[in-house]
């Protein structure tokens, strides 16, 4: 397990994957002569257009730099500076961003719910909505909801799940923003249209994320709901997320759903992550902390065994004492996948 002359699969995120070779190609054809800046290209004129179709509904696509800046802006154009946000606990705006939401909304509560498989539980939102103090100047008022598909452990919300929680937020004139971060891996997961996972089941706003499955500092932020689309505009602007040579986002978009590109990159690293998280599952002593529904494995090991890796070199991301996180990639395989078993079954027997 000390051999130092080989590389071990790098399973730490998804964020350490190169570009996908079609999108590398796509900034390469945009890279020639002059082209009208801040959005006044035609590949940025395009994106409305494509991404339009893609939804089926009239939408408006900003492109941003980072999940961060769509998360936090996208947030920051549904809640006033006084307003409260509903997130899971474990989701990402609350527990990995620094406090960018509160910083973008300009002091906006983030309000967490517990719930099952890491998912935010409708009927814990029905019951926080109805004890909240409407009205009293001295508790935030409710302005949004916002859900990570897939979540922060890999679970994917079931479309009757979205319909439910948009439904109670809805009730109560609150806008429903989703983290898709990895939206590509949930799509693919269902097997449904975006369509069906976002607006139809009263998504108002998506941070559409690229980056984490093949495209190169490109995400993104799709408005469904056009009373968000003027002040996020300037929210951006002021935000510093208004990109001056834009084609080069805006053609790494465009790329990544031709054809269903970012389809066929997900359902790659979902597969290896299937496969991992079987094979895991089966060795003694391990524990799978949640089901493995997209193309992230979190399992519980005794802290030997993690420490056993650990001293192998074997990336791997560490959450809590006994808990360890793997993520698959569009470039993942699946003998990189029956490596890391390999390791992991010689660890947990003290090999």
């Amino acid at each position: 397990m000390n051999d130092t002359t080989r590389t071990l699969p790098n399973f730490r995120s998804d964020n350490v994957a190169p570009v996908a070779p079609e999108i590398l190609q796509a900034i390469a054809d945009v890279n020639r002569g002059p082209a009208a800046s801040y959005g006044d290209d035609d590949y940025s004129r395009l994106l409305n257009q494509r991404f339009s179709a893609l939804f089926e509904t009239e939408v408006t696509v900003f492109p941003v730099a980072t999940g961060t800046a769509a998360n936090a802006l996208s947030l920051a154009a549904c809640a006033r500076p006084y307003g409260a946000i509903y997130c899971h606990e474990e989701a990402h705006v609350h527990t990995a961003e620094g406090g960018a939401t509160e910083a973008f909304t300009g002091g906006a509560k983030l309000l967490t719910l517990p719930g099952p498989n890491f998912r935010i539980e409708p009927g814990l939102l029905r019951q926080a909505l109805t004890g909240t103090a409407w009205g009293v100047r001295n508790r935030s008022q409710p302005d949004a909801v916002s859900i990570t598909q897939s979540s922060e452990f890999g679970t994917v919300y079931a479309l009757a799940e979205i319909a439910e929680i948009s439904a109670i937020a809805r009730d109560k004139d609150l806008s429903v923003h989703m983290d898709g971060a990895r939206f590509a891996n949930a799509l693919a997961r269902l097997g449904c249209g975006p369509a069906e996972m976002t607006w139809r089941a009263g998504v108002d706003i998506l941070s559409f994320g690229a980056t984490k499955n093949g495209a190169m500092s490109a995400d993104a932020i799709v408005v469904f709901d056009r009373d968000l689309v003027e002040p996020l505009s300037y929210r951006l602007r002021r935000a510093g997320q208004t990109w001056s040579k834009m084609r080069y986002a805006s053609v790494q978009l465009l790329a990544y759903v031709e054809g269903g590109l970012y389809l066929r990159l997900a359902t790659k690293a979902n597969a290896v992550a299937a496969r991992l998280g079987a094979g895991l599952a089966a060795l003694p002593g391990v524990r799978l902390v949640a089901p493995v529904e997209a193309n992230l494995v979190f399992i519980n090991l005794p802290v030997p065994a993690i420490n056993r890796l650990a001293a192998a070199g074997l990336p791997f991301a560490r959450r809590g004492q006994d808990v360890i996180r793997f993520v698959t990639r569009f470039d993942s395989t699946e003998q990189e996948a029956d490596e890391v078993i390999a390791l992991v079954r010689d660890a947990t027997s003290g090999g």
